[in-house]
């Protein structure tokens, strides 16, 4: 059984005080006194109708968790009002609404902290057995218990990964590498040899598991969603036959979860008959992937739930923290064309406003097909696609150029009209697919995603090439086409005919050399792809889209 975590969410719920005594209750020491389940806790903190935990170390030394929560002692009688509420037959939402109405009716100012209450801080950069120091270098000496935490992805000594929308690791902490997937050297720089479904059934120590059919339900209950059966067993041709075996059978017998920022089940991962080894498995979902972590269940660890309830600081040190990889991918970069004679034609603030009406155009149409920002000098743009599941990541830049092509005859008819002049405002757009190393750098104020490779040139060197608002690409990323994906899709050559007249020779393609004067100074930065076979994409309508 999955259970549902609701993490994430403005806390609105009554003002709560410790007890006179000052004493605060534990998260274990909470649920055993209402009878409360771990899910049902946490769904309440989600709502509001109770207060974050404060995490610290335990107060007591026989405690054998790292961490617990705490909660003042009127939780208890907080969680019996909700109770009783709820057996008067009204749903949760009412409840939420009688209880919100009721704290803004009698709320008070909470209680001062009193100096030992050190709620955990995210993110830190020390490690959680760093000792902090007072301000003069002497080491402080409060009891360990009253330090304050400071918790980071990678302070994680728990089993951790993450994985893209192809369900292939894009990060992995040591522990994982070493304990869950058994790769004590590490994993493939490849990311298409890092298929989680494959790796975890090429380990040892989760084949040998008793939890073994649980843990890959988990992952294909939330898989179901995104894969179609076919999509999840063709994603990695290296499986064996045993092992698409097992995943059909255990996809068939798994039902999709239902979105939740948050997901858990136990596990057990002992051998059959061995003292049980269980684990807490959580995944947490982003827009980038999904990540899952594995937690013993022989304490708790609420600062991990903490952590993983700032979704924004877990993404940020994930992507962070991410080594490079080798992936296919394909590559746009596009340019306005006589950009320079038109920002020196238009006033400063009227040509910031054209440049940002263009790239705010294009934006959803980047978005829709799951392109990925890279940094571009100048006013042009530069975005990486990358392999998806349920789509071609090479369609998805050749119907995303056309797309913006058509825009662009929009954004140029307005100007036109604004402005009566004669210049005409024209993307041109250069692409080309490759495998190449993707990894990010960070800056002072953000993270700058980044291609090393030759892809990424080529592309840049198509669109200085391209002209008159066109669309070229090369000869190789039309090649990785199929013929079902090719139907409707018009490309060719426009050469001088006898009389100077254009003429168009469809479904061929041509050195750049043959195309150009690369003696002409101006086209000296071409040189270095003038062996490369491009085409011109032609006015058409692109086959449509399959599932």
């Amino acid at each position: 059984m999955v259970n549902c975590i609701i993490k994430g969410v403005a806390l609105v719920g009554v003002a709560f005080t410790k007890g006179d005594d000052g004493k605060m209750l534990s998260s274990k020491s909470l649920l055993e006194k209402s009878g409360l389940s771990r899910a049902t806790l946490n769904n309440y903190i989600g709502l509001g109708l109770l207060p974050k935990p404060e995490v610290r170390q335990p107060d007591s030394d026989k405690d054998r968790a790292r961490r617990l929560g705490y909660f003042p002692d009127s939780a208890i009688n907080k969680i019996k009002e909700i109770d009783s509420l709820k057996k008067r037959g009204m749903r949760m939402s009412e409840i939420v609404a009688k209880l919100k109405i009721t704290k803004k009716a009698r709320s008070s100012p909470p209680a001062p902290k009193k100096a030992d209450a050190n709620p955990i801080e995210v993110p830190p950069q020390t490690s959680p057995e760093a000792s902090p120091k007072k301000s003069g270098g002497e080491k402080d000496k409060r009891p360990a218990s009253s330090r304050r935490l400071r918790l980071s992805i990678g302070d994680l000594d728990h089993p951790a990964y993450l994985v893209n929308n192809n369900f292939e690791i894009a990060w992995s902490n040591r522990q994982a590498e070493e304990t869950i997937l058994q790769k004590a050297d590490g994993l493939s720089s490849e990311i298409t040899n890092r298929n989680v479904f494959r790796l975890l059934s090429e380990s040892g120590f989760i084949t040998g598991a008793e939890g073994r059919s649980p843990l890959f339900q988990f992952h294909l209950s939330i898989a179901k969603g995104r894969l179609s059966k076919a999509a999840l067993l063709t994603l990695d041709g290296g499986m064996d036959e045993d092992s698409i075996d097992f995943l059909a059978d255990q996809y068939d017998g798994t039902d999709a979860a239902a979105f939740q920022p948050i997901l858990d089940t136990e596990i057990n991962l002992a051998p059959p008959g061995a003292e049980p080894a269980r684990y807490q498995l959580y995944a947490t979902t982003f827009r980038e992937g999904i990540f899952f972590a594995y937690v013993p269940c022989v304490g708790e660890d609420d600062a991990l739930l903490t952590l993983l309830a700032r979704r924004d600081l877990v993404i940020r040190d994930l992507l962070r923290d991410r080594k490079p990889y080798m992936t296919p991918l394909a590559v746009l970069v596009a340019d306005i064309q006589s950009s320079m004679k038109i920002c020196a034609e238009l006033p400063s603030e009227e040509y910031f406003t054209l440049i940002n009406q263009v790239w705010g155009t294009m934006e959803p149409k980047l978005r829709k097909y799951h392109a990925t920002h890279g940094k571009h000098v100048g006013d042009g743009i530069l975005y990486y696609f990358f392999p998806r599941p349920d789509c071609n990541y090479v369609l998805n830049a050749l119907r995303c150029a056309q797309e913006m092509k058509e825009e662009m005859v929009a954004i140029d008819r307005h100007w036109r009209k604004q402005k009566n002049w004669s210049n005409r405002l024209e993307l041109n757009m250069g692409l080309d697919e490759g495998q190449e190393w993707f990894g990010a750098y960070q800056t002072p104020t953000h993270l700058e995603f980044t291609v090393l490779g030759e892809t990424v040139n080529r592309a840049a060197r198509i669109s200085d090439f391209a002209e008159d608002g066109s669309i070229w690409v090369s000869k190789n990323m039309l090649g990785s086409l199929n013929a079902r994906e090719m139907e409707g899709l018009s490309y060719g050559i426009r050469r001088r005919g006898p009389e100077g007249d254009k003429i168009t020779v469809g479904s061929t393609y041509s050195r750049l050399s043959n195309l150009v004067d690369l003696s002409d100074p101006a086209n000296q930065k071409m040189r270095d792809i003038a062996a490369l076979p491009v085409t011109e994409i032609l006015d058409t309508e692109f086959a449509p889209e399959s599932g």
